[in-house]
């Protein structure tokens, strides 16, 4: 078991990995906030490839958060499971989406900071995270990156449970995970510095 030093020793162990991808000019790298921002400008540092941030909020169940119906991204974009969410009352839909939809913008206004909005028409995304839990932000964010245009979906981790990659390698074209122990327990486990990011830290980074 790999043990990082922080997000950035991370990146740069994910770039090693991606080094195929180096060169590309369709290539951008997005970190989902917050705790994969920091790791998405190691590798798109090490890659030479330009780096954004994505911003998903995922559409919990109202009496189970953790379980997603859908979510919603930049540019309107909203996705739905409709085995979930054609079985919920609208109006208990329409509360859940409104609310997360208020949180996306605020987030976008803020790390976005002037910077025209995220197009991915035609582009290579590669998606990237400090590490796969349950894999469900990571997986909306997939839908979301395909409904901005993107042509092919890379989302890259440095560790992640079994399941939750099982899970994504449905969804996306290729996911590259450096550490799938069968005893996960929590994406903490696998840093010495895994501080909570900050807003001024992502909008820091961003910023270059």
């Amino acid at each position: 078991m790999t043990i990082y030093r922080d997000r950035a020793d991370a990146g740069r162990a994910l770039a090693d990995r991606l080094a195929g991808l180096a060169g590309r000019p369709d290539l951008i790298v997005l970190g989902l906030v917050r705790g994969g921002v920091p790791v998405a400008a190691a590798v798109a540092e090490r890659l030479a490839a330009p780096l954004d941030v994505l911003v998903v909020r995922k559409l919990g169940l109202p009496q189970a958060p953790e379980v997603a119906f859908g979510a919603v991204g930049p540019g309107g974009v909203r996705v739905l499971n409709p085995e979930i969410a054609d079985r919920l009352d609208p109006d208990r839909t329409a509360e859940v989406v409104g609310r997360e939809t208020v949180e996306l913008e605020r987030r976008e206004r803020l790390y976005r900071a002037g910077r025209p909005p995220l197009s991915l028409d035609g582009r290579t995304a590669v998606i990237v995270d400090d590490g796969l839990a349950t894999g469900a932000t990571a997986r909306a964010s997939v839908a979301v990156a395909r409904r901005l245009g993107a042509q092919r979906v890379v989302v890259a981790v440095p560790v992640g449970s079994v399941q939750a990659y099982a899970a994504l390698a449905e969804e996306a074209d290729e996911v590259v995970c450096l550490q799938r122990p069968e005893d996960f327990g929590a994406v903490s486990r696998f840093y010495e510095d895994f501080h909570e990011v900050p807003d001024d830290e992502v909008t820091a980074t961003l910023s270059g």
